[in-house]
């Protein structure tokens, strides 16, 4: 009989020891990194439609609420339907405009040319420069080349010369006029031959001079 009970006994010692080992399971370990799946593969994101917008950084606005979608976006208000952003009317960029940027709602011009450009040559503002003798030019501050034209004199003379770097001609002998072929200085009484003495009209140089004969002289034969 004590050999039953002892028995018995080493019985019961056995069977706690198995129920605790087979209530232990896999799930009461944490699982090997290589067991892991990561979370970030099936991110879920919260659905704002009709309950608020999203800017380009992820923020969320409230229904009502005014916010700049981007960097470069007009202000917009979140709607039922998303964002009502505004259209303004922005100033138009100048054609000459070397630099636009796009920060805010309108694009704004940042470098406008600073020189004028006239028959392949750059000059700076409000410079003054002559292209040719009879030209005067000036670069005005709108990027634009204004010039006048010299309106020249109408010359004194028959023989007018053109000097270097001078736009206008220029008598530089004074004022004349034809006595048939032959130029005369104005202003006095010209003997052009033996029979006929000239003189050119009073401010009429381009009119053949007035002649008058005299007593001709005979000539001596040596």
């Amino acid at each position: 009989m004590a050999l039953h009970i002892h028995e018995a006994c080493i019985l019961l010692l056995v069977i706690p020891g198995l129920v605790t080992s087979a209530a232990i399971s896999h799930e009461d370990y944490p699982a090997d990194e290589g067991d892991q799946t990561s979370s970030n593969d099936n991110l879920i994101f919260d659905d704002y439609r009709g309950k608020g917008c999203v800017d380009d950084s992820g923020f969320v606005y409230k229904l009502g609420e005014r916010f700049f979608p981007g960097h470069s976006n007009c202000p917009c208000v979140c709607a039922l339907d998303g964002p009502v952003c505004d259209q303004p009317e922005c100033p138009k960029i100048h054609p000459k405009c070397t630099k636009v940027e796009h920060n805010g709602c309108c694009p704004e011009c940042k470098e406008v040319k600073n020189f004028c450009e006239y028959h392949g040559k750059n000059y700076k503002i409000l410079e003054e420069f002559k292209p040719s003798p009879c030209e005067w030019c000036r670069c005005e501050p709108s990027n634009e080349v204004h010039c006048v034209v010299a309106d020249c004199a109408v010359p004194e003379c028959v023989n007018p010369v053109y000097e270097p770097e001078q736009c206008c001609p220029v008598c530089k002998n004074g004022p004349n006029c034809f006595a048939g072929t032959t130029i005369i200085p104005a202003g006095i009484e010209v003997k052009v031959d033996e029979c006929n003495i000239c003189h050119c009209h009073n401010g009429d140089w381009w009119k053949p001079a007035q002649c008058s004969k005299r007593e001709c002289q005979g000539k001596q034969i040596v």
